[in-house]
């Protein structure tokens, strides 16, 4: 005991009781008042679609699109031998580029920096015209073809990044920094659920067929909260009937024991949340009833017994393995109808530095019928106009080889300038080509569009403004575009 002052406790205990401005506000808006409230109103009183603390938030705009699926090709397709055509490369196989490199200023990587020559390597793929405007599609996505009236294809992407990690943290979460928030994240933050026994941002990871292609590692921070409330970042979800690990009820113990225990639970976190002010306190008593709910919706989810066999023929016989691209594909369909804000499918292994003919044959077979399947499916089943689709990877290949070119075999090395990434549904014009690339499908020469111009772009169409979309994070007002000027892309808009 302090003889000084008898009412002396231990620091501790004074810091927990003191409350700060900021607790008092954090308090007030989430403590009794806003339980009353919910009490009332029910799921009206939650930051879901169409209730007014939904639609009152700074950042909102009226949406073209409610939610959005997103088919992450990890290690960058090759926009010239996929949607590039570039014919009169064919008369030039083998030209050295290295002096014409040296004037473009261009940075290359550590694999092909000390080659001696950097041989032009045309694709060998066919090209032909398809829809209503001859837009051309390589053989490779014969699937695509038949599609391409409902596609936007943008052939005028660039990024700021030249290798993977910085790249995909740059294109997923608009800056090559660790630590920031993922663009699924944002969406969940900025636009609350559309229903309360899924997650709003999903993550699947599909399978690559090809054993032999060049595969690169990717980690959550691609789909993680970064500085947001834990509660908004990605839930992976696995393939399988058990999706999600550790969901069901121990032996021994009933479903209403589970339920007085997530009570009791809660009622020790709500005092410590009292005293302490933490908000990821709440974020953890959320994931606990999430977790209980989704006991219930996630065995219906994961059962496609219910498919039609017209279903599958869309997506490809794969469909029915659990884990492949198809199969993914389907699910991501599944998950946006039961209200999933946000579904992220990975798919990895299109890193071609060699090899490039046999393995991008692979991968393109792997995802060219289920993505055809995927938007006819949205469009069947009255989705697709206000579900936006985006296709791409993290940057483009480049028009000279890495490695030995002979006729029928090169690789191609990672070229930030130029490439190729589609869109479909939700608010994009359909059957139209944005952008042109120069000769050498090297440099844009007209209508560029940066990794942040995509960001604004997406974020319009989902109803957000993004320079007002933005969290206070260690003194800053962090957004997902960042401080550079970044636009949305309006030509491209429905």
């Amino acid at each position: 005991m302090n003889p000084i002052h008898p009412d002396w406790r231990r620091p501790v205990d004074s810091f927990n009781d003191a409350l700060t401005r900021r607790q008092f506000f954090r308090q007030t808006g989430t403590g009794l008042g806003v339980a009353a409230l919910a009490a009332l109103l029910g799921d009206r009183a939650f930051a879901s679609e169409g209730t007014p603390s939904a639609l009152s938030a700074p950042w909102r705009i009226a949406p073209k699109a409610k939610r959005a699926i997103y088919i992450s090709l990890i290690g960058a397709p090759s926009q010239l031998d996929l949607f590039d055509y570039k014919p009169a490369l064919r008369g030039r196989f083998k030209e050295d580029l290295k002096d014409w490199l040296a004037n473009q200023g261009e940075r290359l990587t550590g694999m092909t920096a000390k080659q001696a020559q950097f041989p032009l390597a045309p694709s060998i793929y066919k090209f032909a015209q398809h829809g209503k405007n001859g837009t051309w599609i390589s053989e490779l996505l014969p699937w695509h073809a038949k599609m391409v009236d409902d596609l936007c294809i943008i052939r005028s992407m660039k990024t700021d990044a030249i290798n993977h990690e910085p790249a995909n943290q740059l294109i997923y979460t608009g800056s090559m920094q660790n630590g920031k928030a993922s663009i699924g994240s944002w969406l969940s933050y900025g636009l609350g659920t559309l229903n309360q026994d899924l997650p709003a941002f999903v993550v699947l990871h599909a399978k690559h067929s090809s054993p032999f292609s060049n595969v690169q590692a990717i980690s959550s921070r691609l789909w993680g909260s970064g500085f947001l409330p834990g509660q908004h970042a990605g839930v992976a979800f696995r393939s399988g009937t058990d999706p999600v690990l550790y969901l069901n009820d121990a032996p021994g113990i009933p479903r209403d024991l589970r339920r007085r225990m997530l009570d009791g639970l809660e009622a020790l976190n709500r005092r410590s949340y009292a005293q302490i002010g933490d908000p990821e306190i709440q974020t953890r008593t959320q994931q606990y009833e999430m977790a209980f709910r989704m006991q219930t919706s996630i065995p219906e989810l994961a059962d496609m017994t219910g498919e039609s066999p017209a279903t599958y023929s869309l997506y490809g016989d794969e469909a029915r393995v659990p884990g492949t691209f198809a199969s993914s594909a389907l699910m991501a369909r599944r998950l946006v109808e039961r209200g999933v804000r946000f579904v992220q499918i990975f798919h990895r292994g299109w890193d071609q530095h060699g090899s490039l003919p046999r393995d991008l044959a692979s991968q393109c077979k792997d995802v060219d019928q289920a993505c055809y399947g995927l938007i006819q499916d949205l469009k069947q089943r009255g989705l697709l106009d206000d579900t936006l689709v985006i296709w791409g990877g993290e940057f483009g290949r480049t028009v000279y080889c890495q490695g030995t070119l002979t006729e029928t075999d090169y690789g191609r090395d990672h070229h930030p300038r130029a490439f190729t990434l589609w869109m479909a549904g939700g608010g994009v014009k359909p059957g139209i080509v944005h952008g042109e690339t120069d000769e050498m499908s090297y440099n844009i020469v007209k209508d560029p569009v940066h990794v942040r111009d995509l960001h604004a772009t997406i974020l319009h169409l989902l109803g957000i403004n993004h320079e007002r979309l933005s969290f206070k994070f260690q003194g800053l007002d962090q957004r997902l575009t960042g401080v550079v000027p970044a636009k949305v892309v309006t030509p491209i808009l429905a």
